[in-house]
């Protein structure tokens, strides 16, 4: 990877780059100044915010709710922003996790007829002594568009283990309010766990179907998320969400079907990627699997896209529906600021290493590093990522690429996939920051 930030990126990485060189070699790229001691500050005055007709899109699509609708409910209506306006204030009563997967995107124009309302309107329940502080940080993204679409997430707990609607008085009443504010639309989960959950290639959509009709009553547009991880913990409602029983089923011959650190622990949260071309899921692949799924919902709710109720549509890529490695998981012990374990020991993770290993001629490369720690080691603390250790081997240098690229590799797989099954549909996905681990840690 660094290897290709020096190639392709052109930046002036040293032999033995550590995180601060590639963030200060980033930072540089992006027009910051960067002094030796590692003080960074922009070289240019940050752009003032347009007026209120030309504020920029950006979508909240993990706000719970409860929280979003109750920090909202205090705002009055307000006057127009200042154009110079410098900074956005938060409520106190929203909660650092309520605010950490803010997705900035591009605002789509198309299919205005689902609640687009002026931006004067979406502004109208805020204070302007109220507005989000961090407005001054993506001020520069919002500059070429008209409008900031809000959404809130609607609980996993409205769809029932047998893909019912539970309440769906309760859903209009919490659409009722969410109109009344404004928002534009909502975030739905559509679980894998919940839609083919017993029979393999037998989808059942009518709690989703249900859903999407009350929500076109209102006016409102989707953004749909397909999950095809477990929930990791109890949702509104108490409902846990797990992977298909078909798919347990299968895991009770065959754990090797998820992820697996160095001491054989099993997380059974996602698939591995190492079955991504192995036909142990009852003679579909990983691959095969999530595009069948894609392609049942783009078949159910086709018409709903092309009325524009549906406006996007995020595939997950692994656990916590995020694109990264399991590596860090808190059920394993981990705890901030470990390095996490490397997760490539199920039996098809290692078939893959070996065959790599192979085809660059060093057979005893076919293994996992055994001095890179455990769950909550420091970098430093181990043989494998400190200064000057063996990630900086010809032996590391093979194995991170090969690590990394297993992931590439699924990413691509997945989204080409997804682009074949929706048919020109707007696709989001969800890139987590651990990505960073695959410089310093696994």
């Amino acid at each position: 990877m660094l290897a290709g930030l020096r190639q392709h990126g052109n930046f002036p990485l040293p032999a033995r780059a550590d995180m601060n060189d590639v963030l200060a070699a980033l930072a540089r790229a992006a027009g910051w100044t960067v002094h030796p001691d590692g003080t960074t500050f922009l070289s240019s005055p940050q752009p003032s915010l347009p007026p209120p007709a030309q504020f920029g899109a950006f979508q909240a699509t993990s706000l719970e709710t409860p929280v979003f609708t109750n920090s909202l409910n205090s705002y009055a209506i307000g006057t127009p922003i200042d154009s110079q306006a410098s900074a956005l204030q938060t409520d106190d009563s929203l909660s650092p996790s309520s605010l950490d997967s803010v997705v900035v995107a591009e605002q789509s124009i198309k299919n205005e007829s689902y609640g687009n309302s002026s931006s004067a309107n979406s502004l109208n329940c805020m204070g302007s002594d109220q507005l989000l502080r961090a407005s001054a940080v993506w001020a520069g993204d919002f500059t070429k568009t008209p409008y900031i679409p809000v959404y809130a997430s609607l609980s996993m707990g409205i769809i029932n283990c047998y893909c019912q609607l539970v309440d769906p008085e309760a859903v209009r009443a919490e659409l009722r309010h969410l109109k009344s504010l404004n928002v534009d639309g909502v975030v739905v989960d559509c679980w894998w766990g919940i839609v083919e959950a017993w029979t393999p290639q037998k989808y059942e959509w009518s709690g989703y179907r249900d859903l999407f009709g009350i929500i076109k009553e209102f006016k409102l547009k989707v953004q749909v998320v397909l999950s095809f991880h477990g929930s990791g913990e109890c949702g509104s409602g108490g409902v846990l969400i797990a992977l298909p029983r078909w798919v347990i089923e299968i895991a009770q011959e065959n754990q090797d079907i998820f992820f697996t650190d160095r001491e054989g622990r099993r997380n059974t949260e996602c698939l591995s990627w190492g079955i991504d071309k192995e036909r142990v899921l009852r003679g579909r692949t990983g691959i095969e699997v999530y595009f069948d799924f894609m392609r049942s919902f783009h078949m159910e709710f086709r018409s709903l896209s092309e009325e524009g109720l549906i406006s996007a549509i995020e595939v997950g890529l692994g656990a916590s529906g995020e694109l990264r490695y399991p590596s860090c998981p808190e059920k394993m012990g981990w705890r901030y600021p470990g390095i996490g374990e490397f997760q490539c020991y199920d039996r098809y993770m290692q078939k893959n290493l070996r065959q790599s290993a192979l085809t660059r001629g060093h057979l005893f490369w076919a293994r996992g590093p055994d001095n890179a720690g455990y769950y909550n080691s420091r970098s430093h603390e181990t043989g494998f990522f400190c200064d000057g250790g063996d990630y900086d081997s010809y032996y590391g240098r093979f194995f991170l690429n090969w690590y990394s690229g297993i992931l590439i590799d699924h990413v691509d797989q997945v989204l080409s996939l997804a682009t074949l099954a929706f048919d020109g549909a707007a696709i989001v996905v969800k890139v987590c920051y651990i990505l960073v681990h695959l410089l310093v840690g696994p």
